[in-house]
């Protein structure tokens, strides 16, 4: 295959990723369209679709200031069955009653807020230097610790087309695990429950809306045409931009601080016309912070 020309740029493609495939998959295709390094925000399971961000070449270097945004859900959860991925993919174990909609509305309400939820087993969670989805597959017992993650809003939408399903949006903090609230709503309502649909419609400033469908990428466009999805990585940082004279910006680059009237915080800074990073104002002193050239 024909090595493809380097894109002279860099930024985020917002990737509608279709269900059966990994994020991975969609970051490699990324990479080999831009001949640039990429990094995902945010995995997708295999089961899971919808909004997959991706950085291109040194946008990747933000992706901090990313990670705990508002993320939002469309997800299936099947009432009735067990499984040891939490979701459809995994061993089904039938088992335990069908709430009705009054049921489940009726504790949503506990659901909700800055909760303790214990990620699952089938996961990427880190455990002594191995995956917690390896150790599974291995038959290793282990336990995973509960994290503090933020619940927003759960939303029940109504039944599914398929059997003992109900549809419910959810809008959370990152490192939120739906799988995990499944199984969560289940034990509330005293039974069992499997995530058997999800697709991510939000993450951040990204949404369903804006997204390139994969197939478009699967189609190798010419680098005008990709380029033309390649969202400027300023265009989605929530800051300010930092007004500086020439010789400021040249101080700036070279790891000085300036005297600025700003407030404390995160600023988006330019050199010589173009954005380059972020700088971080503290007590009237700016300093670059993260610097993407």
């Amino acid at each position: 295959m024909k090595r493809r020309e380097k894109i002279n740029a860099f930024g985020f493609f917002n990737v509608d990723k279709p269900s059966g495939i990994v994020s991975s998959t969609v970051v490699n295709k990324c990479k080999w369209l831009t001949g640039t390094p990429c990094g995902h925000m945010g995995t997708l399971d295999p089961l899971a679709s919808g909004v997959l961000p991706v950085g291109v070449g040194n946008a990747t270097r933000l992706f901090d200031y990313f990670l705990e945004k508002e993320k939002e859900y469309i997800a299936e959860f099947t009432f009735g069955v067990d499984s040891d991925t939490l979701d459809s993919t995994g061993t089904l174990v039938y088992g335990g009653h069908v709430p009705n909609e009054r049921d489940i509305e009726g504790v949503i309400p506990a659901l909700l807020g800055e909760v303790l939820q214990v990620p699952p087993r089938y996961s990427a969670k880190n455990i002594n230097g191995q995956r917690g989805y390896d150790l599974a597959r291995a038959g290793v017992e282990f336990e995973l610790p509960p994290k503090k993650v933020r619940i927003f809003d759960i939303e029940l939408l109504g039944k599914a087309e398929t059997e003992n399903a109900f549809r419910i949006k959810i809008k959370c903090g990152g490192g939120t695990y739906i799988r995990s609230i499944a199984r969560d709503m289940a034990t509330a309502l005293g039974t069992k429950a499997v995530m058997s649909a999800l697709k991510r419609t939000k993450s951040g400033v990204f949404t369903l809306e804006n997204a390139i469908p994969f197939s478009l990428l699967e189609e190798d466009p010419p680098l005008e045409v990709l380029s033309s999805y390649l969202i400027p990585t300023q265009s989605v940082l929530p800051f300010d931009r930092l007004p500086l004279t020439e010789k400021e910006e040249w101080k700036i680059y070279n790891g000085q601080t300036v005297e600025t009237d700003a407030k404390d915080g995160l600023y988006k800074i330019d050199k010589q016309g173009a954005f380059y990073g972020l700088a971080e104002v503290t007590d009237g002193r700016a300093k670059a912070k993260t610097k993407l050239c």
